[in-house]
C-alpha cells in the first residue's frame, strides 16, 4: 500500500466516524474544569448566649467546615466573619453574618457583590423548625417559609433564586412559639447525634461545590435517624 492509499484510508475513517474523530481532536480538553468561586453563608446570632442554640446551627456547620479545611475566621468584612481557601481547585469563602439573624441579608448581599459571586454559587445554610432533627434539605431556590434570616437575604438580593441548605431542628412543642424554641439548646439526646449531623452537612456542602447541587440533593436530602 502506497502512502497515498494510506492517506485515503485515514480520510475514509474520519468520514465514517466523525464523533470519534472530534473526540480525538479534542484530546484532554473535555476533562478540564474551570475553577469557580463560591460563597457559603451560615446563619446565626453572635454572642456566647446563642452559641449552642438551634438557631445557630448554620454557624455550627460553617465552623466545623472551616476546621475541616484548616481555615480560621481571622477577619471581618461587610458585617460578617469570613475566611477563604481552596477545595479541590475551587475558591471558597465561608461567612458568618454578625448582624443578628433578622438582618443577615446586609452581610450576604454585600459579600456576594464584592466577590462577584454568581447566584448559583451562593449557598445559605440555616435552621428549619419544619424539618425533623438530623434532616437535610438542599434546594436550588425557593421562598423563606417565614424564616426571618432568609427573608432578609431575599429582600437584599432582590431574588430567591439561589441555593440553600435547610437543617432540621425539629419542633417538639405544643403552643410554644418557634421563636422561643429555636433559641434553646439542643436536647441531650439530640446532642449525641449533633457531631455526625454537622459532619454530614459539611459533606453535602463539599459535594455541592465539587459535583453540583443535583448530586448533593440526591445524596443528602434525607434523615439519618
Amino acid at each position: 500500500m502506497t502512502d497515498l492509499d494510506k492517506l485515503f484510508d485515514a480520510l475514509r475513517g474520519i468520514i465514517r466516524d466523525p464523533e470519534k474523530s472530534a473526540a480525538a481532536a479534542a484530546g484532554t480538553q473535555g476533562n478540564s474544569t474551570e475553577a469557580q468561586t463560591y460563597l457559603v453563608a451560615g446563619l446565626g446570632n453572635p454572642g456566647k448566649e446563642y452559641r449552642n442554640t438551634r438557631h445557630n446551627i448554620g454557624f455550627m456547620v460553617i465552623d466545623r467546615l472551616a476546621e475541616r479545611l484548616d481555615l480560621s475566621f481571622t477577619r471581618t468584612q461587610s458585617k460578617a466573619l469570613i475566611t477563604d481557601g481552596r477545595y479541590q481547585g475551587q475558591r471558597l469563602y465561608l461567612a458568618k453574618p454578625q448582624t443578628f439573624m433578622n438582618a443577615s441579608g446586609q452581610a450576604v448581599a454585600a459579600l456576594q457583590k464584592f466577590y462577584k459571586i454568581e447566584s448559583e454559587n451562593l449557598l445559605v445554610v440555616y435552621d428549619d423548625v419544619d424539618l425533623p432533627f438530623d434532616t437535610i434539605r438542599m434546594k436550588p431556590s425557593g421562598g423563606s417559609a417565614g424564616h426571618k434570616g432568609m427573608n432578609s437575604i431575599i429582600q437584599q438580593l432582590g431574588t430567591q433564586d439561589f441555593p440553600r441548605l435547610r437543617l432540621g431542628v425539629g419542633r417538639s412543642f405544643g403552643s410554644r412559639q418557634a421563636a422561643d424554641y429555636v433559641l434553646k439548646p439542643f436536647s441531650k439526646e439530640e446532642s449525641e447525634f449533633l457531631d455526625r449531623y454537622l459532619q454530614r452537612a459539611g459533606d453535602a456542602i463539599l459535594t455541592y461545590i465539587t459535583e453540583g447541587i443535583q448530586q448533593a440533593m440526591t445524596e443528602y436530602n434525607r434523615s439519618e435517624q
